[in-house]
């Protein structure tokens, strides 16, 4: 029978070590031949884009057509400057990207919470999203504390601001209230963060090039969005939820899905993955991508506003485009830790 003394750990990690940065995850990344590949292909493709939106402008057209292809425009150099920002990120390594990813999140969360309407009692649980639980729940990730990464908002922060938002002593509309102010910590934190989070996993093949599960994730979700708006303008005619989001079509959603999720297994190369597990992960990306800018669309059409917010010229809010990222990222990270970790 065990004793006491064998069924207790002869050491525990103090407090301070639960905020000290682990010395398993460098800051620096590591870049290939790949890199040079895959950011190749990126600004080839955006040079084709700009190269024929231009063309298109010069031609001109009727007002319909010039307000489209202006539209078409402002998204590509809108492109062009997220792709930079993005690299740049990488470039300063795992700081960089977990900077860049806050940030995100505190705009998204702050457009989600600007289309539900709050009280005053709500302004102070507020605070304690934004300027508390955000930074502490990015430095966790930061410093490779996967374990109370996991749980800090879900577990903690669920508690923690129904408590906050009770002691406001205003009960109109209380669950109601709170269960926006979650919702918004949710999707605009917690999921969208498990991009970033991608750094902590030990994969096998992968030291200090972790980043590449980050660009993989970000790639196929974006390049999802972009092939389902063109396929669905090519030959798209039935509407797939016109209550939702009237532009989507079955086309578009069946063309550029599996469109992406050819890609992804054409990019399983980069990550070290096989062609097979690299399309399964590539459609889930797809899948939840999809369903995720239904739902964030929904929380739009419940508001009656068009976008998010006008951070991104051409692109709306930091929500609009994180919409399929906040949900295709959770389960990516789940997937990829489970089967690749080795951790």
């Amino acid at each position: 029978m065990p004793t006491m003394s064998s069924t207790i750990p002869s050491e525990r990690p103090s407090l301070l070590q639960l905020f000290v940065p682990r010395d398993s995850a460098p800051n620096s990344f590591v870049f290939d031949h790949h890199a040079a590949w895959v950011g190749g292909s990126i600004v080839a493709l955006l040079l084709i884009a700009t190269i024929i939106g231009q063309l298109l402008a010069l031609r001109g057209g009727s007002p319909d057509s010039n307000r489209t292809i202006d539209n078409m425009n402002a998204r590509i150099n809108a492109w062009w400057m997220m792709v930079l920002v993005f690299a740049a990120a990488l470039a300063c390594g795992r700081i960089g990207v977990v900077v860049l990813f806050a940030f995100v999140s505190f705009h998204a969360l702050r457009e989600i919470v600007t289309l539900a309407p709050s009280r005053r009692g709500d302004h102070r649980t507020l605070f304690w999203a934004f300027f508390v639980v955000l930074p502490l729940h990015y430095y966790m990730l930061y410093a490779g504390q996967y374990g109370l990464f996991i749980i800090l908002i879900p577990v903690y922060g669920f508690l923690f601001f129904a408590i906050r938002s009770a002691m406001c002593g205003d009960c109109t509309h209380y669950l109601e209230r709170a269960a926006k102010v979650f919702w918004g910590v949710m999707i605009g934190v917690y999921c969208l963060s498990h991009a970033p989070a991608l750094l902590m996993l030990g994969i096998p093949g992968l030291k200090r090039q972790e980043w590449k599960l980050i660009v993989f994730l970000v790639v196929i979700t974006q390049l999802s969005d972009v092939l389902q708006y063109v396929w669905g303008k090519l030959i798209g005619k039935r509407k797939i939820a016109p209550l939702l989001s009237p532009n989507k079509t079955v086309e578009g959603y069946v063309g550029g899905t599996l469109s992406a999720t050819l890609v992804g297994a054409a990019m399983g190369y980069f990550c070290g993955f096989d062609p097979l597990p690299s399309l399964l992960l590539a459609f889930a990306v797809t899948q939840m991508g999809f369903f995720g800018g239904l739902v964030m669309s929904a929380i739009k059409r419940d508001a009656g506003v068009k976008d998010y917010g006008h951070l991104i010229a051409g692109h709306g809010g930091a929500m609009d485009r994180v919409d399929s990222l906040a949900f295709a990222a959770p389960v990516f990270f789940h997937f990829v830790r489970f089967f690749y970790s080795a951790t």
